[in-house]
């Protein structure tokens, strides 16, 4: 499927208000709301759309601690990679994992309940000898700026 300058304004408005009416959506894109709508089941057919999700508030929940961390490891074949990959996928408070180049292999984002939660979890991971040479943790103190959709309009100009 060839996306054109309309499909991406769907797409860009939908990560940005998964609610929105077909209606609304429409009007924000220049279509009437038949054709909008075929669009939006065809880029969701076609996979360039995963899915909806509400955004939770989790400051509102209660007090946690994000954390970035960098990690090394001690050898840098196939099967390390998936070794390490293997392990870091059942950890729940791993909502983010990059591999990366540059001076570590991995940037991971950690959420936990505090400091000791996340201390506990690296401490299991380098017990079970996934890989971990050295890591390097980040705790953040706060977070003025975090979106949860990007760009796309200035991304993919069509």
């Amino acid at each position: 499927m060839k996306l054109d300058r309309i499909d991406i304004k769907i797409l860009y408005e939908l990560q940005k208000n998964g609610r929105i009416t077909n209606v609304e959506l429409a009007e924000l894109v220049n279509l009437s709301p038949s054709p909008c709508l075929m669009r939006v089941k065809k880029l969701q057919s076609e996979g360039y759309i995963d899915g909806y999700s509400a955004q939770i508030n989790v400051g509102k929940l209660g007090q946690t601690l994000t954390v970035f961390t960098e990690i090394t490891l001690k050898n840098h074949r196939q099967i390390d990679f998936a070794r390490f990959l293997a392990a870091i996928e059942k950890v729940d408070q791993v909502i983010e994992c990059h591999l990366v180049s540059g001076g570590y292999d991995y940037l991971l984002k950690f959420v936990t309940a505090g400091i000791n939660e996340y201390q506990t979890i690296m401490e299991r991971l380098t017990d079970m000898d996934v890989g971990i040479d050295k890591y390097f943790s980040f705790v953040v103190l706060k977070s003025p700026i975090v979106k949860a959709h990007m760009p796309l309009t200035s991304l993919f100009r069509v």
